[in-house]
């Protein structure tokens, strides 16, 4: 028996495993692997950081390779443990534990540090870098004591920390020396749209700024820049650039300039030496993005078994992102030149724009803003050089393939174009899974391959992929994921089953349908709970146990275990005595913070559990649902009553719309706002639904959001009188709630379905009439959960009441 070949992999990253993953299966029984991982984690997707931070994902959610993995594989992993020697004589590494281990080859995946300003001060407590688990875990830590940050550095890695700590409750100053954000991704209309958007989420931009010095004591207090003036910060965070790690390298006496020099083979200037990714400068360039870093580690895997390969010739570099919930592309040379002609569409109401610039009949480069859909396309069109003079230049930002649609989109693909980017997998991939292991939806695709798996932007390329491999045999609609891990059915095939078989409880649902984990999970429980009420609402008994804590509890748990209290304040409008009252409870429950909401609410913050029942007796006003799945607010502007543009009476339809659809159930919260004029000062085009007034009548725009993953709304209904705002928008919401998933906002349920297939349904006199009937049982009966807690002695000792441990 040959013995094995012993691999050593610096750094645990993923370019490095990604090419170690590569390498076994081309020549599994070839190497005996040994990686070293400076964190104690093991292989994460570092693109995912700001959904860590954001709260949208835990740290295990964005693993890529679990420990189990590398044990599955034979692969001795030393994490929390950094190599700190090279002896490319002896060819063995050393880390900072003594560990000492022999190579015969050796690959160098240390990837990048990031740069920090050296600003007087720098050395401050407060200022710190954002590119680990580690800097995600300090800076929420600190969003937990204090309250304004700033970002240095108005890049892709700026803006996730940005977005952040806007989740995370803070405010944040995004600081750029330029006047515009993402300058390297994006040209300056697409930046300047992403700005407004992301202005809208809450981040202020501090654009054109020089920083001079970080000042405070011990502990930041603010960045004084060079112009004299100071912006407030309890946080710094330093997001500026990256450069290539090469201390190790150097040492070790390989050639850096100012990355570690490879050839086309990934090959150092030292024998059996290797380096990938960020670390390595390659014909000049060190590629910062995880495409090109995937296309190194395929080369080098190849290489490193034996197996034919062409050279690597380096990377035409792209980009293909959300930013804050925004749909982001860019590619190649998109910057405007001599000689080079561009085709640009620039919608600024649906917030779509698209550059595609071009030489010699040539794409070079593009930028798409809000629908990046082209992207996987367009990038082919620019490596390949595709002549387009024969073209329609009108019809290259559009499929024009003919009938075949996306699917002959995605056909006319080569195997080793990237389809899912974050991950680095290709359409040859993909299909080959299909075929090879009978993958029959979008979920198994992603279980199997990855793709789809980090911002699940490619879902719909792996679904037209599908349909091309598949044919005829694959049912795009009914490919659909299963509410959860605990069982196989869909959420359709569960509500179905509610109503046909009758099925009243929870449980009764898992029994019957068989599910795998029969006590369920907090994905499913809460599901099932809102299904049946939908189903069921005049007999259905609310299983309060299968509800998440701020339901459970109807009101928010803040971070340090106290609650907020939003009283319901219908349209956002009050009277002197509502707000006397809210002030005199305030200070007699000692409440510490009182904020005003975006939605024109007072929120009491930091009441205690035992406080809530006695608080909302004394305020004696319903709740606001500030913590549920139902209608959150309906904010409006004052409109005609007091504006001099306002046509039409924004607050009073909004205090009837509010008065209408309070308490309802819906599949996830719901936000709505009335504007008295088309200058829409209530922002009613990005809510779940918006009514706008304009000259004879109003309009009604479906699922637009504001939040993470912004979206503008689109145009539903266009109606003359109050009274059909109310119609419409009563069947408008219970078609939501009867088709859709739960946790699924009016946007994504929108997109899915289709803004025409919504209007048409809604539109439909007979259709609206019955979902206005089944609104009005919805409605009838529900309760006031605050009054029912008030007059519940048994709710208050089992809910409220702090029970003391002898």
């Amino acid at each position: 028996m040959l013995q094995k070949e012993k691999l050593v992999l610096v750094g645990n990253g993923m370019a490095g495993v990604n090419a170690v993953e590569h390498l076994l299966k081309l020549a599994p029984g070839k190497y005996e692997v040994t990686i070293f991982g400076s964190e104690p984690h093991p292989n994460y997707n570092r693109i995912l950081l700001s959904y860590v931070l954001a709260g949208d994902s835990k740290v295990d959610d964005i693993v890529i390779h679990p420990f189990e993995w590398y044990e599955k594989n034979g692969i001795t992993l030393y994490t929390n443990q950094t190599v700190t020697q090279i002896d490319t004589t002896a060819q063995t590494v050393t880390s900072d534990k003594g560990v000492t281990v022999p190579y015969d080859k050796l690959i160098l995946a240390t990837g990048s540090n990031p740069f920090m300003i050296p600003l007087p001060g720098a050395d401050k407590e407060g200022v710190m870098a954002y590119r680990t688990i580690r800097d995600c875990e300090i800076m929420i830590d600190s969003a937990k004591k204090y309250k304004k940050a700033i970002v240095i550095g108005g890049g892709l890695l700026g803006l996730e920390a940005a977005r952040g700590f806007l989740n995370l409750g803070m405010k944040v100053d995004v600081v750029h020396i330029l006047d515009t954000i993402m300058e390297r991704q994006l040209d300056r209309p697409a930046s300047k749209m992403l700005q407004e958007a992301l202005e809208a989420q809450g981040m202020n931009f501090l654009l054109e700024k020089q920083s001079a010095e970080i000042v405070g004591d011990k502990r930041v207090t603010g960045l004084k820049f060079k112009d004299g003036s100071v912006a407030e910060a309890d946080l710094i965070v330093m997001a500026v650039g990256i450069r290539p790690n090469v201390q190790l390298a150097k040492d070790a006496g390989l050639e850096c300039n100012p990355g570690i020099i490879v050839n086309d083979y990934l090959q150092t200037s030292v024998p059996n030496v290797y380096a990938v990714g960020e670390c390595a400068m390659h014909r000049g360039i060190a590629y910062g993005l995880v495409a090109p870093l995937y296309e190194q580690g395929a080369v080098l895997a190849k290489h490193l078994a034996g197996v034919e390969t062409g050279p690597y010739e380096g990377s035409v570099v792209y980009t293909k992102l959300k930013v804050s919930g925004v749909d982001v592309f860019s590619g190649g040379q998109f910057v405007d030149a001599e000689g080079t002609k561009a085709i640009r569409v620039h919608d600024e109401f649906s917030g779509i724009y698209k550059k595609v610039v071009i030489k010699d009949n040539k794409i070079i480069g593009a930028v798409l803003f809000g629908d990046t859909s082209d992207g996987t396309r367009l990038m082919q069109m620019i490596r390949e050089e595709t002549d387009i003079s024969g073209m329609e230049k009108t019809s290259i930002l559009k499929d024009s393939s003919g009938g075949g649609g996306a699917v002959s989109g995605v056909a006319d693909l080569k195997d080793d174009a990237i389809i899912c980017g974050c991950n680095g997998v290709t359409k040859g991939a993909i299909c080959s899974a299909i075929k090879e292991q009978g993958l029959t939806s979008v979920e198994e695709v992603k279980n199997c391959t990855t793709a789809s798996r980090s911002c699940g932007g490619c879902k719909p390329l792996v679904s037209d992929l599908l349909a091309y491999t598949l044919g005829d045999s694959y049912d795009k609609n009914a490919a659909k994921e299963s509410i959860c891990g605990c069982t196989d059915h869909t959420r359709d095939e569960v509500v179905a089953a509610v109503r046909e078989k009758g099925l009243t409880h929870v449980r009764e649902v898992m029994n019957v349908l068989g599910w795998k984990n029969e006590e369920g999970c907090s994905k499913c429980r809460p599901a099932l709970n809102y299904y049946l009420g939908m189903v069921s609402p005049e007999t259905y008994r609310d299983d309060s146990t299968s509800r998440f804590v701020n339901e459970r509890m109807h009101a928010n748990i803040q971070k340090d275990g106290t609650y907020s209290v939003v009283p319901r304040m219908y349209g956002g409008v009050t009277n002197p005595a509502e707000l006397k009252r809210i002030a005199e409870v305030a200070e007699q429950f000692n409440v510490p913070t009182v904020k005003l909401t975006g939605g024109q609410r007072i929120d009491l913050l930091g009441v205690k559990k035992e406080d809530l029942t006695a608080m909302w007796e004394a305020l004696d006003m319903p709740s606001g649902y500030a913590y549920g799945k139902a209608l959150r607010t309906v904010k409006t502007c004052v409109g005609e009553t007091f504006c001099r543009f306002g046509t039409g009476d924004a607050m009073g339809v909004g205090i009837q719309m509010e008065k209408r659809f309070e308490r309802l159930n819906t599949p996830a919260k719901v936000k709505m706002a009335v504007s008295g004029c088309p200058r829409n000062c209530a922002e009613s085009g990005i809510k779940d639904l918006g009514v706008v007034s304009v000259d004879g009548g109003w309009e009604l725009y479906a699922g637009g959001n504001g939040g993470v993953k912004v979206r503008v709304g689109d145009l539903l209904a266009t109606v003359k009188t109050e009274q059909e705002i109310i119609e419409y928008t009563e069947a408008y919401l219970q078609y939501y709630r009867e088709t859709g998933k739960y946790g699924e906002r009016t946007s994504e349920w929108v997109h899915r379905l289709g803004i025409e297939h919504v209007r048409e349904v809604i539109q439909n006199e007979e259709k609206r009439k019955e979902l206005c009937a089944r609104m009005d049982v919805a409605l009838s009966v529900t309760k006031d959960p605050w009054k029912a807690a008030i007059d519940s002695k048994k709710i208050q000792q089992d809910l409220y009441e702090v029970v003391e441990l002898k």
